[in-house]
């Protein structure tokens, strides 16, 4: 059952409805019988009207002020709180969409199974009222771009129910030629969650992003009505309903202020170009293409429903089916979030169903928006990278303008925080905590992602015209940054360990201070990316050079007394010795810099560092899934397999989603996705690794499809811990050692080669 997740109850609420997608248009399903609730998002509809703009004056004399502070003072606390000047506004916030509401007889419902089948795409509600059985079956096509939800009966014309759509945005009703549509705007202003307001939701007329969302309902048999008021369905023996939706978002340097009865147009031309007959067939084919290129399989399936499962783990079972199930769950939530032309998955990937969600369901740039896209190339959805290339191309061109006005700087930047409107300064307005608001490094760690991208696909295309430009522009403001300190090394100032305080001996706590090893590590790794870029495209530039002087001058990856690698360029009190970052740790993963077989020290010093930070701590979700990346790169495939067991026992809904109380973020199941197959194959270093550190508790098991960079695609089994079968498939041309736990080959294989590593009988 590694492929379903099923209920024999509808979900109690909007975190435990079952999610649908295509990347622009999300929806989460209840599957309730009496009063049906699906809760639609669509991906470009966020508050703010376009306009905002940073107003910070004297960028240049603060970020001054900040180094001579830290450079000849030492005063962290006067420059900690001087970095307050460099604020600009907060961000906006994600928005719900609507709500498709289904209404119809709900007494007597028995015999009743929800489900979400990933490998089609589909959910199923089945159940039976007086003798009658019905099927409710809901999907979100990309190919043409709707919500399709159908129900029949095995009973002629027992189909009686009514339709319509809610908004928690001031919408009006628009009806013609048999399509009921609602069309609204977004607010033009938003106070984030975090910050109180006597008027926090704000609505202009002609500013925010206007919307139209269009249903069309087509019965066989029986009677339907349409009015201003919805749709009713009477006597029917079937019904499929269409929902598409569009937004006035242009883009995020143009004001969206056109008609919202523009966008409703626009979803009802989506309507009228739908082939009905062929709207299942197209969205399960364009589905499969992308779900089959992978999977994982851990010991046997189990038949029980997903909750029932969770609950069994949180009462000490294990359920390594379970873990697979999560893996695969994690790459379908990807592509029904993120595909080409959309926007980036953000915090929430594309479901929101708060006027205020938290942290603003925007896109945070110090670990979340980078851990969404860890199983993308590894898991074999290349295409759903595509989004984050997209996105970090606006954060440069906005971040080029931040640049100039806050640091005097070429290049381009961007800190802790985006939204669609593409925010790229530190946020706040003076307000906010520079712990985490003061983090300008965060676009050099998205630039690593574009070289990643490169070393699975060895797409040069790719290189040269959309991740060269982009890491290169990271490194000119990078390179403008740093400056020498009395030693000759160079800092890059001001900086931070992401969202962790240190102590100073008063007592007080700071977050700003000279180079972090958090920024030693993204600094050196840019560098050597621009360097490896040139190299394969053939460039050599003044620009690489200069960065390959500056990487040998920055500040040496320093230890403590008792073996931990710093996290701050003196050995501070940390506010928080079990801290959910592990941003000083970034060198091992998603970095490549430590390896127990190349690096011993650093690789004992992150052994050090982890065992500190997780002695007694109680672990957050997008924590546990970044343990479980660190574990596996030190072969610790049991501790990884404790992080697993205690995610799924306390972190995760019923519907495996990762919820925290009230509070829904993504990233873990992103996360878990793409760090979960690190115990499995690793290719980071010169050899591909194969089960590098597979845990006792899974002694059986395969995978299939799983990428490793330099173009490879592996398909792997074993059976009581050992390797029975490998098999590899190469992209390109090229020549890979790779190893496994009882044996080591070098290779040269052809593009399209396929190869048998291992066959054991």
């Amino acid at each position: 059952m590694s492929h379903e997740l099923w209920f024999r109850t509808p979900a109690p609420d909007w975190f435990e409805a079952l999610p649908l997608g295509n990347g622009h248009l999300g929806a989460k399903v209840f599957g309730r019988v009496g009063e049906e609730r699906i809760a639609l998002n669509l991906d470009d509809v966020w508050s703010g009207d376009g306009l905002r703009r940073l107003e910070v004056t004297d960028g240049p004399a603060a970020l001054a002020d900040v180094r001579r502070l830290l450079l000849v003072e030492g005063d962290r606390l006067a420059a900690t709180e001087r970095t307050r000047a460099l604020q600009g506004p907060l961000v906006e916030s994600f928005q719900p969409l609507a709500d498709l509401m289904i209404r119809s007889a709900g007494e007597g419902v028995g015999d009743y199974r929800r489900s979400l089948d990933l490998r089609t795409g589909t959910v199923a509600v089945e159940y039976s009222i007086d003798g009658v059985r019905f099927r409710r079956e809901t999907y979100v096509s990309t190919p043409d771009q709707v919500m399709v939800w159908t129900i029949s009966a095995n009973r002629p014309g027992a189909v009686n129910l009514d339709l319509g759509l809610e908004s928690p945005h001031p919408v009006r009703a628009e009806v013609a030629e048999g399509t009921y549509g609602v069309v609204g705007r977004a607010p033009s202003d938003l106070t984030i969650e975090y910050r109180q307001s006597p008027d926090p939701v704000r609505y202009e007329d002609g500013h925010g992003i206007g919307f139209g969302v269009a249903l069309r309902a087509l019965n066989d048999g029986g009677v339907l009505t349409v009015t201003g008021d919805g749709v009713t369905v009477r006597g029917a023996d079937r019904l499929t309903v269409l929902v598409s939706a569009a937004s006035t978002f242009e883009g995020w340097s143009v004001p969206p202020g056109r008609d919202p009865l523009v966008a409703l147009r626009e979803a009802t031309a989506l309507l009228d170009a739908v082939a009905v007959d062929k709207l299942r067939e197209r969205h399960v084919e364009d589905h499969v293409a992308l779900y089959d290129r992978a999977e994982l399989v851990l010991g046997s399936p189990v038949e029980l429903p997903t909750d029932e499962r969770i609950k069994a783990v949180a009462a000490g079972g294990h359920d390594p089916d379970l873990v697979a199930l999560t893996v695969n769950f994690g790459r379908y939530l990807l592509m029904a979030s993120s595909r080409p032309g959309t926007q980036a998955a953000n915090l929430q990937g594309i479901w929101n169903q708060d006027l205020r969600p938290m942290w603003a369901s925007d896109w945070t740039n110090n670990i979340n928006t980078q851990m969404n896209y860890w199983p993308a190339d590894l898991t074999g959805l290349g295409e759903c990278f595509d989004p984050l290339t997209d996105l970090i191309e606006g954060l440069a061109e906005s971040g080029s303008e931040t640049a100039r006005i806050l640091y005097d700087a070429p290049g381009w930047v961007s800190h802790h925080n985006a939204d669609i409107w593409r925010a790229t300064w530190p946020v706040g307005a003076g307000g906010d905590d520079p712990v985490w608001s003061m983090c300008a490094t965060c676009g050099v760690w998205l630039t690593a992602h574009l070289m990643e991208h490169y070393r699975f696909q060895l797409d040069q295309d790719f290189l040269r015209d959309r991740a060269y430009p982009l890491i290169a522009g990271a490194a000119e403001f990078v390179l403008s940054m740093l400056v020498e300190d009395g030693d000759g090394t160079l800092q890059f100032i001001p900086s931070t360990a992401p969202e962790h305080h240190f102590i100073l001996p008063s007592g007080e706590k700071a977050s700003v201070d000279l180079t972090s090893t958090y920024d030693i590590w993204l600094i050196r790794e840019l560098f050597a990316n621009l360097r490896e870029a040139e190299s394969v495209l053939g460039l050599s530039s003044d620009l690489a050079a200069r960065a390959a002087v500056a990487r040998d001058r920055l500040p040496a990856i320093r230890t403590t007394p008792d073996g931990r690698l710093m996290e701050w360029p003196t050995d501070w009190p940390p506010s928080e010795p079990q801290h959910r970052h592990q941003s000083h740790l970034y060198g091992l993963y998603p970095g490549a810099e430590i390896d127990p077989t190349r690096t011993p020290e650093w690789a004992a010093g992150a052994r050090a560092s982890l065992e500190l930070r997780t002695a007694g701590a109680t672990n957050g979700g997008w924590t546990a899934a970044w343990l479980v990346a660190l574990w596996a790169r030190l072969f610790e495939p049991e501790k990884a397999a404790e992080v697993i067991q205690d995610y799924l026992s306390r972190l995760v809904s019923d519907n495996l989603l990762h919820r925290a109380g009230d509070i829904f973020q993504i990233d873990a199941n992103f996360g878990m996705a793409g760090c979960v197959p690190e115990l499995l194959i690793q290719s980071h270093t010169d050899v591909i690794r194969l089960l590098p550190a597979l845990p006792a508790a899974w002694p059986d098991g395969s995978f299939r499809g799983l990428r490793a960079r330099g173009g490879l695609s592996f398909d792997v089994t074993w059976r009581d811990g050992v390797l029975v079968e490998a098999k590899a498939q190469a992209v390109q041309a090229g020549t890979h050692r790779i190893a496994w736990p009882d044996g080591e080959l070098t290779v040269s294989l052809e593009a399209g080669q396929k190869l048998d590593l291992v066959r054991h009988t």
